[in-house]
């Protein structure tokens, strides 16, 4: 956390040591409560074969935050430079053979990647309390950004973590205590709404936030016509309909690398669909549940892209998305589609891990947008049409230099809003995300607009 000086002046920020450490300490026992829910023998399956087993994140995120905070940016010694080493960075892949390429097939036993955890928790909470974490002018240590970066990191990654356990065969998670599960729900009648045309403000100023990741800055303005935008999100069973008129089938409605994809791996349904007993079903982290009509569905870009074309639509791009989750009629601009509040997981959206799940759609009113569209932010991340690059000035961040540039590749799109276990910090306007348009597991929906 950071306090902003008086704005009068140039804002400088200075970081709150205790509201920072109570901060860590949050976050590290929310991704301590994720691994719990694991059997011993998942630690070194790969729940995804394009990501490392499960034992590489576990030691991953304590030493991203060793490498981040304790050695680039304040100088000192780490830990274990071979661990450090080791965990110091995920995969990307394209497929399989990419990923079988760069896999590591000898990993510590558990006993040593935890003491090694413990140690580093122990230097970023020491770091935390007495070290010169925030120093102006210093590329990592402004404003504190080394701090924001390695517990963000972490949120992040507790996204990661969820659709990772997701793939995980049932005998190999535990249910928790209280794990709300809403199904029940009535389908809207698929309606869309115009929105007048006007500017949306894309990223932010980099004095005028606390933090965020460079692809974030600098504030890039977009003049974006008029469109109709879905209410809501399509749901389970419109998607269906697609399925069912045979839409995996038809190469009418994808595109050329769409539809190799499709016809290679043989995909006919939505990712989180089962076909059992000759009922769709959905794969839940716990259990497998009939379908929930009015959930929304949760697909690939591809399948995203698919379905707007088979509608006579197409998917929103950034500039549109924002424009109707934080535009107003008026000509003014938002910080959340509701309004100024902090984002509020009882009122506004489904996000911050209180539901594992999907709930039904248009199921938080308070959190609809001034041109009354639904669910903008969480329930899942949002496709767009947009590939994934940096705005005009772009420039990479000391304390993360690859966070984006290394994905400015043209194989990836922009999604913005939020799933069910994204962090309520992360879901700031300027915030983005992104994926490959065939990668299957990541909480994301869509919604069409047309004009």
């Amino acid at each position: 956390m950071l306090v902003l000086g008086h704005m009068d002046s140039a804002p400088t920020a200075v970081v709150d040591r205790e509201a920072c450490i109570a901060w860590f300490l949050a976050t590290r026992e929310r991704t301590a409560e994720l691994f719990r829910l694991l059997s011993p023998e998942a630690y070194y399956e790969r729940p995804i074969s394009l990501r490392h087993p499960v034992v590489f994140y576990e030691g991953h995120i304590p030493a991203f935050s060793v490498n981040t905070l304790i050695k680039c940016g304040l100088g000192r010694p780490g830990i274990d430079e071979g661990l450090e080493l080791l965990f110091a960075r995920g995969i990307d892949p394209e497929d399989q053979r990419s990923a079988d390429d760069v896999a590591i097939h000898a990993w510590p036993t558990r006993d040593a990647v935890q003491e090694y955890v413990e140690a580093a928790d122990q230097l970023i909470l020491d770091a935390l309390a007495k070290a010169p974490v925030e120093q102006p002018g210093h590329p990592v240590l402004h404003r504190g950004q080394a701090v924001h970066t390695l517990i963000e990191h972490e949120e992040l990654h507790q996204e990661t973590l969820a659709y990772m356990w997701h793939r995980l065969s049932l005998d190999r998670k535990c249910r928790p205590a209280g794990a709300p599960l809403v199904t029940e729900g009535v389908v809207p009648p698929a309606r869309q709404i115009e929105v007048a045309p006007g500017r949306a403000t894309l990223g932010a100023a980099l004095e005028e936030v606390p933090f965020g990741w460079d692809n974030e800055f600098p504030i890039h303005v977009v003049d974006v016509p008029a469109f109709a935008i879905d209410v809501h999100n399509v749901t389970n069973q419109e998607y269906q309909a697609f399925v069912d008129a045979g839409g995996y089938g038809d190469s009418r409605w994808w595109s050329d690398s769409d539809w190799a994809w499709c016809a290679a791996g043989g995909i006919e349904h939505p990712p989180f669909w089962v076909r059992e007993d000759g009922r769709w079903h959905w794969r839940s982290m716990f259990d497998l549940i009939p379908l929930p009509a009015a959930w929304p569905v949760y697909v690939t870009h591809a399948e995203a892209s698919a379905f707007a074309r088979w509608r006579g639509q197409r998917l929103p791009t950034e500039a549109e998305f924002h424009r109707a989750a934080y535009g107003t009629p008026e000509g003014a601009e938002r910080s959340y589609p509701w309004g100024e509040d902090a984002p509020d997981p009882s009122r506004h959206g489904n996000f911050g891990f209180r539901y594992w799940e999907p709930v039904p759609v248009g199921s938080f009113p308070d959190g609809v947008s001034a041109w009354g569209v639904h669910d903008l932010v969480g329930n899942g991340w949002e496709w767009s049409s947009t590939v994934f690059d940096g705005f005009p000035g772009f420039s990479p961040m000391p304390s993360y230099p690859e966070y984006s540039a290394d994905f400015f590749d043209g194989l990836h799109y922009v999604i913005k809003g939020g799933s069910p276990v994204t962090a309520p910090g992360l879901l700031r306007r300027s915030f983005r995300n992104w994926f490959r348009p065939h990668y299957p597991y990541v909480y994301a929906c869509f919604r069409c607009v047309q004009g």
